[in-house]
């Protein structure tokens, strides 16, 4: 069953947990999966000796599609009309995260129904790691 416009308020939120205890190996694996063998990401050593980090962290990429998740779940697959997102910290191995949607708008254009949401992904200390916008596609 797909979202509803007419089951939706200005203020509505939903959360949902995108990642527990992230570990090095997802961080690598999303490297392999996107190409991005960016050394920050994948090289212990250099993270820390090289540019000065505590160590890797997963790319922003790979907390903007688990935050993305998050809008699909809620929203419905093919309903995403757009997506940005702006990184805000290093989410770290070892992170959970929770991303949060609110609905900011509900508008009627032309007949078709679509939500605009605020969307913000912090990580276990309730840190901010993402924040961003989302439009959405609705039933009535």
């Amino acid at each position: 069953m797909s979202l509803r416009a007419s089951q939706l308020n200005i203020g509505d939120t939903h959360s949902e947990q995108v990642a527990t205890n992230l570990s090095r190996t997802q961080i690598v694996q999303y490297a392999g999966a996107s190409g991005d063998y960016m050394p920050l990401h994948t090289d212990e050593i250099y993270a820390r000796e090289i540019a000065g980090y505590p160590g890797v962290f997963a790319h922003g990429m790979l907390s903007m599609g688990a935050t993305g998740t998050m809008l699909t779940n809620w929203v419905g697959d093919g309903r995403l009309t757009e997506y940005s997102a702006r990184f805000t910290r290093q989410v770290w191995p070892g992170d959970d995260l929770i991303a949060t949607a609110k609905v900011m708008a509900l508008d009627n254009i032309e007949g078709q129904h679509f939500v605009q949401l605020d969307v913000v992904t912090v990580n276990q200390d309730g840190q901010e790691v993402i924040s961003g916008q989302a439009t959405a596609r609705i039933d009535p």
